[in-house]
């Protein structure tokens, strides 16, 4: 089956390498910019590949909503099978372009979109079809994770983590939707749609780590405790989907403890399959082309669909959870939230709340930092 490739940048590249060893594959034209189609593979409008009888399959590795939902509705509508790494496009089309490839006969598949080489939603997508899931979630974004253990691990700041993490290719220049927790967020509502037929369109909680000091790591790391970005997706007993993205506090002994650098940790749990465990890179040229040939290879085999072409959006409910929270705010803000135990230290209190709803500490932290207060919250987890 020969693939076109829509974006010639890290990803890109990647795949192209890739495909020309892969078996029953082939690799084909490359849209890139007008300017930049130096070689004859390469082509600069996208009728040029749907118009092209010989292209069974499209990769698209763009990233962004436009061009890229167009180039792939044009491709799907044309016949093609679609793979994509484009998380946010799926998040924002994902029914939309579910529904077009099954009105054509062709896949549409994305698990390259959620945790690069780590097999997450491609696991998901076969534990389903056997098993009921009950809740997932992890480590999916690794520059955070890079981020929050250059800070436990070697006393950097948040400033000099960034930077570092950038000079390594793991930070955009840009880094807000990884840092604000946005980027692990779209990942989650793909694992929801792939596990629970329901992609969460609102309603999200969603907590980065721009708030986090290096005072606050060296505090908890005297407790034994390891912080790292986490998300949470499942269903609870009444039925609500819960999806939700926030820093967590972890004994030294958790899974997620260990996962060092930039790595992801993914983890789901079924009824019959009990907890599954997924560690590996969560990015990067070839972690990620790896997944974008591995849905491929899916395709050629029979693989069609991951997300139904009927998946409600629905409202996430993050009221059903129930944290304890360490929270670091100003000492005049304390009779703010509900805590157990606190300490004051500089105008300063460290302390742990009582159990309370997910979506009821988000909000509390939304309107104290609306009153001007400064403040950080991880959940606390055993």
């Amino acid at each position: 089956m020969k693939v076109a490739v829509l974006g010639y940048g890290t990803v890109g590249v990647g795949v192209c390498d890739m495909l020309r060893g892969a078996q029953g594959l082939e690799p084909g034209p490359v849209l890139v910019r007008p300017g930049k189609d130096d070689r004859p593979f390469k082509v600069t409008s996208i009728e040029q590949i749907v118009n092209d009888p010989s292209v069974g399959a499209v990769a698209e590795v763009m990233g962004g909503l436009e061009p890229a939902f167009t180039y792939v509705s044009a491709a799907l509508k044309a016949g093609k099978h679609v793979v994509t790494s484009n998380k946010a496009l799926v998040a924002a089309h994902g029914p939309e372009l579910a529904a077009m490839a099954q009105d054509s006969g062709v896949g549409f598949l994305f698990s390259a979109a959620c945790g690069g080489a780590v097999p997450f939603l491609h696991n998901l997508a076969l534990a389903v079809e056997s098993d009921r899931i009950l809740s997932l979630g992890g480590i999916l974004n690794g520059t955070t994770n890079y981020m929050l253990d250059s800070m436990q691990r070697f006393g950097m700041d948040y400033g000099g983590a960034l930077a570092q993490a950038q000079r390594l290719g793991y930070a955009e220049a840009d880094p807000t939707a990884d840092v604000s927790g946005l980027d692990a967020l779209r990942k989650i509502m793909l694992a929801c749609a792939v596990a629970f037929d329901q992609l969460p369109g609102d309603g999200f909680c969603r907590e980065g780590i721009e708030s986090i000091t290096a005072a606050d790591v060296q505090h908890f790391r005297s407790k034994g405790l390891v912080c790292r970005l986490l998300v949470r997706g499942g269903v609870s007993e009444s039925g609500a989907l819960y999806a939700y993205v926030q820093p967590v506090l972890l004994p030294a002994t958790a899974p997620e403890s260990s996962v060092l650098l930039n790595f992801n940790l993914a983890r789901y749990e079924g009824v019959n399959s009990g907890a599954i465990l997924l560690m590996g890179q969560g990015a990067g040229r070839y972690p990620t082309a790896s997944a974008v040939v591995r849905d491929l290879s899916d395709i050629l085999h029979g693989r069609r669909t991951m997300m139904s072409a009927g998946c409600p959006r629905v409202t996430a409910d993050n009221s059903v959870c129930l944290c304890r929270y360490y929270v670091r705010l100003p000492e005049a803000c304390a009779a703010a939230l509900p805590f157990a135990e606190a300490e004051a230290a500089d105008g300063l209190v460290r302390g742990q709340t009582e159990p309370i709803p997910v979506s009821r500490m988000h909000d509390l932290a939304a309107e104290l930092r609306a009153a001007g207060a400064e403040l950080f919250f991880a959940a606390l987890e055993d």
